[in-house]
């Protein structure tokens, strides 16, 4: 098959790097510097999956580019942009799997595959939950540093079911562990509650997702996860305490050498998914009168967080530096 990875950083590059060895004309979409580094030395890849990939890589899509699939893997803020921009190329519907964390994510990718005059965009695409850890080593280079799966629906409506269909071969393909639940939604939500308890406190402190297996930053963890708890609840999605904690300890133990998608984007001074996932668990809670007060202070600090980010690597591009203080230096998370 022909695959596109359309924002390919870290987990896009690990698809497209295993896409490859299954024989597949696999091209990867990415930032410049990357997709540089992997069209003059080859993909790079460390940790669980090893080897240098000869993979195509691009900064846009080539006009008279083809594919029989799609995998979408920008973050959740730039997905409806991307999508336009696969179906502006694509003017004949192709399958199209979304990797995104975070609520309303099909919605979005709908949107924009609509605004660009997809027809009955619904039945072209999938959504799939992932959990493994993968780390953006730098151009060129990935660290593909925890196992885990990728979750897809088991009851696609008739419209969607080739389409479903075609992509599990895709994951198959790239031997990702996967498997189809009868309650998808239910594990959508399941991921978000894990993101909002683990991403903003390992982007807050700096640390990796295994520092959060102790104190005083799994008590953290847990409170975030309680208030995100609440939140799928009322919206009729109850997670009881200990299959909740179950669920963090899981995913916390498999990729606890992993630095999360969001510290990843602070250190590279990029904007963060917190608007998709603690963003959007404060608006959903705001429905129900459910106030989230350790949610709303965490989504305040990544904020700061990609704020002072995004100064220093604009200090970098235009001069010298000023002083400042680090963002691993600031005040504790009560504050």
């Amino acid at each position: 098959m022909r695959i596109v990875v359309f924002g390919a950083g870290a987990v896009g590059s690990l698809f497209g790097a295993r896409l490859s060895t299954a024989g597949h004309a696999v091209l990867l979409i990415a930032r410049p510097a990357h997709a540089r580094a992997i069209s003059g030395h080859g993909l790079r890849v460390d940790g669980r999956t090893t080897g240098r990939f000869r993979v195509k890589a691009a900064t846009r899509l080539p006009a008279g580019a083809r594919a029989d699939a799609v995998v979408l893997t920008v973050k959740a803020r730039a997905l409806r942009r991307a999508a336009r921009a696969v179906a502006r190329r694509f003017r004949s519907p192709v399958p199209v799997l979304l990797i995104q964390n975070g609520l309303g994510i099909e919605a979005l990718a709908r949107a924009g595959l609509t605004d660009a005059g997809w027809p009955h965009a619904e039945r072209w695409v999938v959504r799939g939950i992932t959990s493994f850890g993968v780390t953006f080593a730098g151009p060129g280079r990935i660290v593909h540093a925890g196992e885990g799966e990728i979750v897809l629906p088991a009851d696609p409506t008739p419209a969607s079911g080739p389409a479903l269909r075609l992509l599990e071969r895709v994951v198959a393909d790239a031997r990702f562990a996967h498997r189809r639940a009868p309650r998808f939604a239910r594990e959508v939500w399941r991921k978000v509650l894990v993101n909002a308890a683990v991403n903003p406190v390992t982007a807050d402190h700096a640390v990796r997702n295994g520092a959060l297996l102790r104190p005083p930053l799994r008590d953290e963890a847990r409170r975030l996860l309680r208030e995100a708890q609440a939140v799928a609840g009322a919206e009729g999605f109850r997670f009881p305490d200990a299959e909740a904690d179950r669920d963090l300890d899981r995913v916390l133990r498999a990729t606890a050498r992993n630095r999360s998608s969001m510290l990843q984007d602070l250190d590279r001074g990029h904007p963060t998914e917190i608007g998709s996932i603690s963003g959007a668990l404060v608006r959903v809670g705001a429905r129900h009168g459910l106030r989230l007060p350790a949610t709303r202070r965490a989504l305040r600090r990544i904020r700061l967080r990609e704020r002072a980010a995004r100064a220093r690597r604009r200090s970098t591009v235009t001069g010298p530096r000023p002083a400042q203080r680090s963002y691993r230096r600031a005040p504790p998370a009560g504050r």
